[in-house]
């Protein structure tokens, strides 16, 4: 069977099409993702710009086209924070159903953070104690602490490197003293925010997924173009995030676009994105992480092999 998954965030819009080999594994057909900035303006306005919208609906169409025609039989959209916190959520919801045909799912943080960790635990197999796995997003940040397979304690923090780049945009390169304000607010926010349980937990393993680690990931690399199999389980270290730090920031964000592997749309989210990457290796008492190229839409593939196994009439009880 070949199936997909849409995962409609508040900045990237991410694809994946894959046959279904086993009743926990897949083949990837085909994978995608497009900037389209879905939260942009949303912690000012409260609601969803028509711009930002009509981006989104468009790349959604586009990648539901692209499932029906890789003859994908079951296809699931799902979209997170942008769309659950706007006031005008509903209307886009609507949109992207009127010009899909398709039931498009909005999760809550929680359910959000539950199949990040799934996505991250099926590709990262060998990762054995207890975890911690966070997802930077557009909107929100998920964190996930897990003793193996067990969660026990996750939150959706709404901390994402959207309005944090609205707020700290630093076009021409980056004003340290101004990054020094906008380090101390993510700090202060994880200080107050980020459960106890999580804090203090003894942590065998720091996981990231999605853009801004992935991208870090590369660029530590030193891939000319993304690779996904490398960035894989990858170390990144807290002395490559500051050499990284310093590299990006020395740049305007218009000489941080035109480096390998970094999609349109998400130079100006790097810095934001490394503030949120080094306050949480920091939170944890940590020095690396290790990088995920899997995350939400690989989790929401794992729960539809795990519903098609458990309907079939010969599934164990």
């Amino acid at each position: 069977m070949r199936v997909s998954t849409i995962d409609v965030g508040s900045n990237t819009v991410r694809l994946l099409v894959a046959d279904v080999v086993g009743a926990t594994s897949w083949q990837v057909v085909e994978q995608h993702q497009t900037v389209t900035r879905l939260g942009e303006g949303l912690a000012t306005a409260g609601t969803l710009g028509e711009s930002p919208m009509a981006r989104t609906v468009a790349v959604v169409s586009e990648y539901v086209a692209r499932a029906e025609r890789l003859a994908a039989e079951h296809v699931r959209v799902v979209a997170t924070s942008a769309v659950r916190e706007a006031a005008n959520g509903r209307a886009f919801v609507t949109a992207v159903e009127r010009a899909t045909g398709r039931r498009i799912e909005v999760v809550s943080g929680e359910e959000e953070a539950r199949l990040m960790l799934r996505g991250v635990r099926s590709g990262l197999r060998g990762l054995a104690g207890s975890i911690v796995t966070f997802d930077i997003g557009g909107g929100s940040t998920e964190y996930v602490l897990a003793e193996n397979e067990r969660v026990r304690t996750a939150v959706s923090l709404r901390l994402g490197v959207v309005p944090l780049a609205e707020r700290f945009p630093f076009a021409d390169g980056v004003d340290w003293n101004r990054y020094a304000v906008l380090a101390a607010e993510v700090r202060n926010r994880l200080e107050r925010e980020l459960p106890a349980a999580i804090r203090s937990a003894r942590v065998a393993h720091l996981v990231g997924t999605a853009g801004t680690v992935t991208t870090l990931a590369a660029l530590d690399l030193g891939l000319a173009e993304y690779d996904p199999r490398r960035v894989q389980g990858h170390p990144l270290t807290r002395a490559a995030v500051e050499r990284l730090l310093a590299r990006l920031g020395s740049l305007p964000v218009t000489a941080r676009a035109a480096l390998p592997c970094l999609e349109p749309g998400r130079a100006d989210l790097m810095i934001p994105g490394i503030a949120i990457v080094t306050a949480t290796l920091d939170a944890l008492g940590l020095e690396t992480l290790v990088v995920s190229d899997w995350g939400l839409r690989e989790g929401l593939l794992a729960d539809v092999l795990e519903a098609r196994h458990e309907s079939r009439p010969d599934a164990a009880p």
